[in-house]
């Protein structure tokens, strides 16, 4: 199976831009794209990555297992149209491979994937697969059948179980928590704290960045150290 691995090197995750700067959203969405990749791997499959810009594996500082089993293609594309000329019945011929029977797409942003839910997601039956997000969005999906193709505007979840009965394909929905969590809003990254695993590399980097939990006034939500009242 084709695992494919969207990736907006450039200007990455805007949305933090209220509580990180340009390095250090840079840093944490590498950061959080290593954890996919591992997570890829430890589930047996080798995941590709799509990116905007050049990507040099080497500064994602990975293990030798991840790096060896990952690639990198550079598609400036806006992400439907990349993540379509990849899927089943495309006819794409990206890194040499034939038109493949099964394409997993998995967004870098999924700090907290694990092998074992990304392997509920690859292991099923069904034309297609969907990992839904948080709000509606696509997190995650499997593609099986060759007339099915996405599009990521809107509320897109919803739209692309409409593209799967429009096209006779069978679909199931994958019910995971440290799937449907991606990190876009500064309120997504209080679930990086609680939720990461010890190797992850995405708590570590925001921790690194002076990041806590602060639930003083009685929500959980993150701040710099030096901001939460002692």
């Amino acid at each position: 199976m084709r695992v494919v691995v969207p990736f907006a090197a450039e200007t990455p995750k805007t949305r933090l831009e209220s509580v990180l700067t340009p390095a250090e959203r840079g840093a944490i969405s590498r950061a959080m794209l290593a954890d996919v990749l591992s997570a890829i791997v430890g589930a047996g499959h080798e995941p590709r990555i799509v990116s905007t810009a050049p990507l040099d594996l080497e500064t994602l500082e990975l293990p030798s297992e991840v790096t060896a089993s990952t690639s990198v293609t550079v598609d400036a594309r806006p992400l439907t149209e990349a993540v379509n000329a990849r899927l089943p019945g495309s006819g794409a011929r990206d890194d040499m491979d034939d038109d493949p029977d099964a394409v997993a797409v998995v967004m870098a942003d999924l700090a907290l994937a694990t092998p074992d839910a990304l392997e509920a997601l690859l292991s099923t039956d069904a034309d297609v697969a969907i990992a839904p997000g948080r709000g509606g969005g696509t997190n995650a999906l499997v593609v099986r059948h060759p007339e099915f193709f996405v599009d990521y505007h809107g509320c897109s979840y919803l739209d692309h179980r409409e593209i799967a009965r429009e096209v006779g394909a069978s679909l199931e929905t994958i019910d995971s928590f440290r799937l449907a969590t991606d990190i876009d809003e500064p309120s997504d990254l209080v679930e990086v704290l609680v939720h990461g695993r010890e190797t992850d590399r995405a708590p570590a980097c925001l921790r690194g960045f002076g990041f806590e939990l602060d639930d003083h006034d009685g929500r959980v939500a993150i701040a710099r150290s030096d901001q939460v009242p002692k």
